[in-house]
């Protein structure tokens, strides 16, 4: 009993590390911002980062927890994004903007969770390089569909259209939703540093709480022998499809702020391709898989580095793929994996290479 109590005390306070990382950065960027440090470049990156620490906590759910290779998440992002927006330039002036924003956010997750749920079904039957591809196609179609489709809204009802917006609604009465690849234009920018931080800690919350539960333990012996979980009665469907599932919420959430941060919000690969998809993984694997913590650490140095060497000219990105592989010589050498799996940060990784090395012997 004093064991489990000192293990729970001790999670506990890795928690509320996390929780104070996150608040005491957003007190040293309010007090710069007051004494005039930071930069105009600067202060357009704090809600991105937001959302890409989001995405990094959504992402690690999958990858860390449950164990599974996603490649896909841009795309629940994407959902999130275009479903709120279309709710706040819908409802525009008609309510409060906090109220409309929160409802906004909401929608988005619910909507994300919707998604992931769907695919889920089918999909987390797969394992390994499967599921990775599956997830990337997910990802893919999605911003496909939204880019080649016109919707619009009218006394007549709502209208859709593959070719394009032209005699799509009545002249004057009518309203385009989604422009094709020009996507959806005037979108409020209700979003800011205050919100991104309180989003992400509800994400760190939900995500923490769900790895110490009762749930979280059954997803984690999913992870590491989905045989044994299943021989002792552990529904591995239902565990699998509750990570995935609020993971895909999570990234909806992010979605929300991302589209709530644009003038002009469209599908396109640079926001929500593949390319994007990857950048959230290489957070998770940079960061520590399953350290939620180091994620966040990642999204933040690895978003803000190319920035900040953009006065090297040339040179910035030559040095950014230098710190990346230093990165990942520090986060995979045998010192640091052994300090992971003393500490339970994505150790089980390192045991299930080591287990298979045993039996092969």
């Amino acid at each position: 009993m004093k064991e489990r109590a000192a293990l729970i005390d001790r999670t506990s306070r890795n928690d509320f590390v996390t929780y104070g990382m996150v608040i005491a950065a957003f007190v040293i960027v309010q007090i710069l911002s007051s004494m005039g440090v930071l930069t105009n470049q600067l202060q357009g990156l704090l809600v991105p980062l937001c959302v890409y620490a989001i995405m990094a906590v959504s992402l690690n759910l999958v990858v860390g927890i449950l164990g599974e290779l996603s490649i896909g998440h841009a795309g629940f992002m994407c959902v999130g994004a275009f479903v709120s927006a279309l709710f706040s330039n819908q409802v525009g002036g008609g309510m409060p903007s906090l109220l409309r924003f929160i409802i906004a956010i909401l929608l988005g997750g619910i909507f994300a969770g919707i998604f992931g749920f769907l695919i889920g079904v089918p999909v987390l039957r797969l394992n390994g390089d499967y599921l990775a591809i599956v997830t990337l196609a997910f990802g893919e179609i999605i911003k496909n569909i939204i880019n080649a489709v016109y919707i619009g809204i009218d006394g007549r009802g709502l209208h859709a259209s593959l070719t394009s917006a032209n005699k799509l609604v009545d002249a004057g009465t009518g309203v385009i939703l989604i422009n094709g690849p020009q996507g959806i234009t005037g979108t409020p920018r209700d979003s800011s540093f205050l919100i991104g931080i309180l989003l992400l800690l509800v994400s760190l919350v939900i995500a923490l709480n769900l790895t110490h539960s009762r749930d979280g333990r059954a997803i984690m012996s999913i992870r590491d022998n989905h045989i044994a979980a299943e021989s002792v009665g552990i529904n591995i469907t239902k565990y699998k499809l509750t990570a995935f599932t609020l993971s895909a919420v999570i990234a909806g959430f992010a979605g929300a702020l991302y589209a709530h941060n644009l003038a002009t919000l469209t599908a396109t690969s640079a926001r929500f391709g593949y390319n994007m998809s990857i950048m959230f993984l290489v957070f998770v694997v940079l960061g520590g898989i399953g350290n939620f913590r180091g994620g966040i650490i990642a999204a933040v140095l690895l978003t803000l580095i190319p920035e900040l060497l953009r006065f090297l000219s040339n040179y910035r990105m030559l040095i950014y793929a230098i710190i990346l592989i230093v990165m990942m010589l520090i986060s995979w050498n045998p010192a640091s994996r052994a300090f992971m799996e003393k500490h339970r940060l994505g150790g089980h990784l390192f045991k299930k290479k080591n287990t298979a090395g045993k039996e092969g012997e």
